[in-house]
């Protein structure tokens, strides 16, 4: 079936794990793309995002209207959200609104399909977690709806920058011994990610795939004992010592994995309490109707470091999620009824260009490190993953080049404007909301200015005693990073670091 330039194809979690790597597969297959986000930006930014055939359509899944209006005029769907870090885990609540929303939009505008990626499970063992649960309950929204439906059931994806391979490389990396919970012997069918990327194409490309339920999967079942034996050899590490111990709860399993791993807790949770029962294909109709040249897990993990060690990781697990920017930080009243916006200000004045200062700034975090005092950022880190944040482990997904959405650090790329503008979201734990923004400012007779602002929005008492007894630090710290980034620009310091004017507050970009 040829692509159909008419009707554009409806995609859903746009900026997740999956659906950044299937916009543009559409694309390159000739399909036109309405891609429906939360933050046009962070998609707009993306190597495609400017792409002829892709329109953006702002909207939260959430919100009825904007599914409607996002979706009017397109053919058939894909539907790839999932909110498995909602706000106090109350993401089954989410996606049954969500799925809601979508039938709605789909059944008033006419769409032809929904093809939908959920999860393997039985939905009837007692032991199912309520992510896999969630996931069948969405499901069933959509097929008592009056729309087709195509329900492609998976278990663990393998893909560079996947939280399940996040997690599975971080552990097989770090521990030559673990201890591990009963859950490393339940057998799972795990499929990679390029496979994935193969039936949900195929599927647009076989009508007959309408009005089914398929469950997709690689050739092998595994358990994750198995997997962490071949991610070891695959990675030319030892064979690594493990010691199954029965009382490994999930939870505790979550909150071992979030501290020597950048996946957090939330993430983590859902994860292990997926692997508690068996998730296996129960057929492989699938293969006859859209055949595929399945990778084993073995492939899938090499092809997955091969592009990890090339930095060539095109959407990774905390891409998807994050905050969205501060009330305070947009146009009108912010919701902190009396907020006080404590900061400052420091600058530098460079003999030289803002490219050259760009380059410096633009790379700094993950493996570059913080260019001054990397210590205490470190102790900073570590201290925010005891109290449960992302912390520096998770890094940055690219040495050099950063976009909107990325995370990076303890902080997310909220604002990128180069060669000029960096703007960076706290989400490290904190009693208030952080950001810290850097402006390049040519100043004429070749000297460019480098500015690092840092703001904070307090809650109550402990976020003002929070910021004030750091406040002591921050003339060292900042003024140290802008003479580091001197220092490592190469060119000659005009004047400064010294302390400076506020800049006004953020203009209306979001």
């Amino acid at each position: 079936m040829q692509p159909d330039l008419k009707q554009p194809v409806f995609v859903t979690g746009g900026t997740g794990y999956v659906g950044g790597r299937l916009i543009p597969r559409l694309l390159g297959a000739g399909y036109r793309v309405r891609a429906m986000v939360r933050s046009p930006q962070r998609l707009s930014c993306r190597p495609w995002g400017q792409h002829p055939h892709l329109e953006i359509a702002a909207g939260d899944a959430l919100d009825r209207n904007a599914f409607v209006h996002a979706s009017e005029g397109c053919g058939e769907a894909f539907y790839l959200i999932h909110s498995m870090n909602a706000h106090k885990g109350r993401y089954a609540d989410a996606d049954r609104q969500a799925a809601e929303n979508m039938v709605a939009a789909a059944e008033q505008n006419g769409l032809t399909r929904i093809i939908y990626l959920g999860g393997l499970g039985d939905q009837d063992h007692e032991a199912l977690s309520p992510h896999l649960r969630s996931r069948h309950s969405v499901a069933r929204i959509f097929q008592a709806g009056q729309i087709p439906v195509t329900n492609l059931r998976a278990a663990m994806i393998l893909g560079s920058g996947s939280a399940s391979f996040e997690m599975l490389r971080y552990l097989v990396d770090r521990l030559p011994v673990m201890i591990t919970p009963r859950w490393v012997h339940t057998p799972c069918q795990p499929i990679a990610i390029g496979n994935v990327l193969d039936y949900l194409e195929g599927c647009l490309r076989v009508p007959e795939s309408a009005g089914q339920t398929f469950d997709i999967g690689g050739p092998d079942v595994l358990t994750y004992r198995d997997l962490i034996r071949i991610y070891a050899r695959e990675a030319g590490l030892r064979p690594r010592i493990i010691i199954p111990v029965p009382v490994l709860t999930p939870w505790l399993s979550a909150k071992w994995i979030h501290l020597v791993t950048p996946v957090p807790a939330s993430i983590a949770q859902p994860l292990t309490e997926g692997l508690c029962v068996p998730v296996v294909c129960r057929d492989a109709r699938i293969r006859q109707i859209v055949p595929v040249e399945l990778a084993d897990a073995g492939k899938a993990i090499r092809t997955a470091l091969e592009r990890v060690h090339q930095e060539q990781v095109k959407t990774c697990w905390f891409d998807g999620g994050g905050r969205l920017p501060p009330e305070w930080t947009t146009c009108g009243d912010a919701d902190y009824a009396g907020g006080t916006v404590l900061g400052g200000a420091y600058r530098i004045v460079l003999a030289g260009d803002a490219e050259a200062v760009w380059r410096t700034v633009s790379a700094i975090g993950g493996g570059n490190g913080w260019y001054f005092a990397n210590g205490l950022w470190r102790l900073r880190g570590m201290l925010d993953r005891l109290a449960g944040g992302p912390g520096l482990r998770r890094g940055r997904r690219h040495p050099t080049d950063l976009r909107v959405g990325d995370g990076l650090d303890f902080w997310r790329v909220i604002a990128l404007e180069a060669p000029r503008r960096l703007l960076l979201l706290a989400e490290m734990k904190a009693p208030g909301d952080a950001l810290l923004e850097f402006l390049i400012t040519p100043r004429g007779n070749g000297r460019v200015e480098l500015k690092m602002v840092s703001r904070f929005l307090p809650r109550g008492l402990l976020g003002i005693l929070y910021w004030y007894a750091l406040l002591p630090t921050h003339q060292w710290l900042f003024e140290g990073l802008l003479r580091s980034v001197a220092a490592r620009t190469g060119l000659a310091v005009d004047s400064g670091p010294e302390k400076a004017a506020m800049s006004a507050m953020l203009e209306c970009r979001w």
